[in-house]
């Protein structure tokens, strides 16, 4: 449509629309890479313009501005998000933040508690029907604009059009200023790949195929999405499309096909990053473009069955609460979409959330597990929405779980060189017992390889592990849940308390190498639980002594056998070349296991009921360890 034709009132040049503007006036800006960057250095130029007030989600152009005291003099900025462009302004205390939730940003404008007297957009240029897009940045500008008294439109040909609530007709705008430029760009910089790597392998292993993702704000939420390229049928549920979710669709992993709000299409608000990702959500109808206060909110975020959330944050106390916006008194960022994206998860049917963060800041001289947030730290997430912690090592598992677990689940996944302290800083606070020995302090991302899963004729699953300080209360349940024959059959005695001291001493003689202990646990309503044990202890330097304890529902079914060729396999890596055991005479089953594997193994009576098995691994039956009833494969 020509806009010189059709509505030629409308259209100026960008001095004679800004002059519209009032000195005192409150203004608001289109978000981030949607920003009219034409009108905002014009708006700056015009030196008649005093006393205004700048209202932005994310902001870029005016970041070249902010270091000049005539701007600051005549300029007030209220950012709801602090950008990386802004970071230093925000620092240096030349703009205003106002904390708010994404989903409830809209409301302040509709409510007029945040009054608008104009709103500077930028759009496409409009179709035959006179409808022009908002493009990447639906978000909040929808709102910002439908409640300011004056529309200014920057009417730009390289803004994509795309699909869903983003149209807006040309009378709701006011004055149109045609202007072509490219649109800002937003490509994140490369940190530390190494840690990237591990903390995506991670979170690779919490996401089911058929899942729908929210990707949060951030550079680590977008960088760990290439970890996942061989999951299947995902579907996408976001604030904001970033580049890396582009070799995801192209791949045909993200299909969204199993998506139960709006299948078959990507719900999102914006999109930040490269002219390439522009192209791609240009005219494509697979993008559902909404504005914040439907793609944030919790109670519309629930209704995606598996929604999983990945975000990240500043730093996380042993608690579970996390920091997002600010590091100590200084605000680095925003609260933006998490704790939105959090609660809804936590609403969805299957759904949980991640939150990702690199163990450690400024060169790994900070830890970023804390005993407690930074002084002047806000609380952005509480300690009750956080589901799981992902570093580069590990994962810890907070959904509820008391203080006392809380602490080792995340202490375990600390920088090692920072374990210790946190463990004694959390005696002090009381957080856990004064005897608690601290998780190894070394790291131990080579147990990944442990992990391994074990499919039953039954249809179920048990998932294989090395046993970690954080499986205490779990470890105590296991054993609590045994029939007396069972644990008789264990320990020798017919033990009743399995105590903090017991299981503490179970774990802490556990070196991974030398000493090795291996958990099998299933799923049981949304969580796991430990239902077998099998462990070995150096004996002498080339013999290892070996034990298993499994659940009677879940005896006989070749879970034993398939433990002692996980702990051969790890035992052989450690230099071991055989087994030994001692088991009660009437323990037939356990018997059977170890001969038929190893055939020729060598069983001598002690006194009273014991036997004493002595098992050399080239003598064994490796084909045994694959049992009839299930069936091994790495996971």
């Amino acid at each position: 449509m020509d806009l010189q034709h059709c509505c030629p009132g409308k259209v100026v040049d960008a001095k004679t629309a800004l002059s519209k503007i009032k000195s005192g006036s409150r203004v608001f800006i289109g978000t981030g890479c949607g920003e009219p960057q034409h009108l905002i250095k014009a708006m700056v130029e015009n030196m008649t313009l005093q006393d205004i007030l700048i209202y932005q989600m994310l902001s870029s152009t005016l970041a070249g501005y902010v270091d000049d005291p005539s701007f600051l003099r005549r300029f007030s900025l209220k950012l709801f998000f602090i950008s990386r462009p802004m970071r230093k302004a925000a620092f240096d205390g030349k703009i205003d933040y106002i904390p708010a939730y994404l989903s409830q940003i809209p409301r302040l404008f509709y409510s007029k508690q945040i009054g608008l007297d104009v709103a500077l957009i930028q759009v496409s240029p409009p179709d035959r029907f006179g409808y022009c897009s908002l493009g990447v940045s639906v978000d909040i500008t929808r709102a910002g604009m439908a409640n300011a008294r004056t529309v200014i439109a920057q009417v730009n040909p390289q803004m994509p059009i795309t699909w869903g609530d983003s149209f807006i007709h040309l009378d709701e705008i006011d004055y149109a200023v045609l202007y072509e430029e490219p649109i800002v760009e937003a490509v994140s910089a490369p940190k530390d790949q190494s840690v990237v790597e591990r903390i995506g392998r991670y979170v690779a292993q919490l996401v089911e195929n058929g899942a729908t993702l929210q990707i949060g704000f951030g550079y680590l939420p977008n960088a760990i999405l290439p970890y996942l390229i061989n999951k299947k049928s995902l579907g996408l549920h976001t604030q904001v499309i970033t580049d890396g979710l582009l070799p995801l669709f192209e791949k045909g992993v993200i299909t969204n096909k199993k998506k139960t709000l709006v299948p078959g299409r990507v719900v999102t608000s914006m999109c930040m990053g490269s002219k390439a990702l522009y192209d791609y959500v240009h005219h494509n109808p697979i993008f559902y473009f909404r504005s914040s206060e439907f793609v944030n909110d919790p109670t519309v975020i629930a209704r995606n069955d598996n929604l999983i959330s990945i975000s990240s944050a500043l730093e996380v106390d042993l608690t579970g609460q996390v920091c997002t916006d600010s590091m100590g008194y200084l605000f680095y960022s925003g609260i933006g979409d998490q704790v939105d994206f959090l609660r809804g998860s936590a609403m969805s049917r299957g759904g949980f959330s991640i939150i990702a963060l690199p163990s450690t800041a400024q060169n790994g001289n900070v830890s970023r597990i804390v005993s407690h947030l930074s002084e002047g730290a806000g609380v952005a997430t509480t300690r009750g929405d956080v589901n799981f912690v992902v570093t580069e090592y590990g994962i810890a598992e907070l959904q509820g779980k008391g203080i006392y677990q809380r602490v080792m689940e995340l202490a375990q996944i600390a920088h090692p060189k920072f374990r210790s302290g946190l463990i004694e800083t959390a005696k002090k606070h009381h957080y856990i017992f004064g005897d608690q020995l601290p998780p190894a302090q070394k790291d131990l991302s080579f147990l990944e390889q442990y992990k391994s899963a074990l499919e039953l004729k039954n249809g179920k699953t048990i998932w294989f592990r090395p046993l970690l300080p954080s499986d205490e209360f779990a470890f105590r349940n296991f054993y609590y849940s045994l029939q007396a024959h069972t644990i008789y059959y264990r320990f020798f005695s017919k033990m009743k308390t399995f105590s903090h001291e017991f299981v503490q001493k179970q774990w802490a003689n556990v070196d991974y190498q030398r000493n090795m202990s291996v958990i099998g646990l299933v799923e049981r309503g949304g969580h796991k639980e430990i239902v077998a044990i099998g462990s070995y202890a150096q004996e002498n330097e080339h013999m290892a002594e070996v034990a298993f304890v499994v659940r009677e529902d879940f005896q006989g079914m070749g879970v034993a056998s398939y433990l002692l060729d996980v702990l051969e396999g790890i035992a052989r890596e450690n230099n071991y070349t055989g087994f030994t055991a001692t088991v009660l005479s009437d323990n037939h089953a356990m018997i059977r296991v170890f001969k038929k594997r190893y055939p020729n193994a060598r069983l001598e009576m002690l006194s009273g009921s014991d036997i004493y098995i002595t098992m050399d691994f080239d003598d064994g039956n490796a084909d045994t360890g694959k049992t009839p009833s299930g069936h091994g494969s790495g996971v």
